[in-house]
C-alpha cells in the first residue's frame, strides 16, 4: 500500500496517474464492475464517467505525453518535468480525474496493484477562512456602540454650547 492521496474538496482539473500493475483479466473485470475500483482505492464510491484504464499500446501515434496534453489539457509545460517518466511507461494505466469524487473532496489509500506515478493539473485554492486569531480587534456589541456614541455626541454637544456661550459673552461685553 503507498500513501495516502489527498483530494481537496472543489478540486476539478487535477489529475491522478496510476500504473495497473495486474493481468489484462483483472484491469477488464476493474473497468466493468461498479465498485471495483472504490475498493482498490479505498473509497465508497466513484464516479466511473471521471475513470480511464488504457494500455500505453493504444497511444501509439501520439503517445502518453500526446494523450495527456491533447486528451486530457494538460499544458505542455506541466509535462515536460515529467516527460522522461511519462515516455517510459508501459502497460495498463489508470488516469482519475478529481471530478470522479462527486466535488466531495476524498483521501485514497490506494492498494498493492495500483502504484501511484503522479499529480497533475492544478490544486484549487482552499477557501476555508483562516481560524480567528487572538490579536484581531473584538466586535462591540450594539448597545457598547451606542452607548459610546451617545458618549462622543454629548461631548460634542457640550463643546458646541460651550463656544456658543462664549460668543454670546464676548459679543455682550
Amino acid at each position: 500500500m503507498t500513501e495516502a492521496i489527498k483530494i481537496l474538496k472543489g478540486s476539478r482539473s487535477e489529475v491522478l496517474l496510476f500504473a495497473l500493475e495486474m493481468p489484462p483479466e483483472q484491469v477488464r473485470f476493474l473497468r466493468e464492475e461498479d465498485g471495483a475500483l472504490a475498493q482498490l482505492l479505498g473509497l465508497e464510491h466513484i464516479d466511473m464517467n471521471q475513470v480511464e484504464v488504457f494500455n500505453t499500446t493504444d497511444l501509439d501515434g501520439i503517445g502518453l505525453v500526446g494523450y495527456l496534453h491533447d486528451g486530457i489539457g494538460i499544458p505542455l509545460a506541466e509535462l515536460e518535468p515529467f516527460e522522461e517518466t511519462l515516455v517510459t511507461l508501459t502497460g495498463h494505466l489508470l488516469l482519475i480525474r478529481a471530478r470522479a469524487f462527486v466535488d466531495d473532496g476524498a483521501i485514497l489509500t490506494p492498494a498493492a496493484p495500483l502504484s501511484f506515478i503522479l499529480r497533475l493539473g492544478e490544486t484549487k485554492t482552499n477557501w476555508q477562512p483562516k481560524p480567528a486569531t487572538q490579536d484581531a480587534p473584538q466586535r462591540q456589541t450594539p448597545r457598547a456602540a451606542r452607548d459610546t456614541a451617545r458618549r462622543i455626541g454629548a461631548t460634542l454637544f457640550a463643546i458646541v454650547m460651550t463656544l456658543i456661550v462664549l460668543v454670546i459673552y464676548v459679543l455682550a461685553t
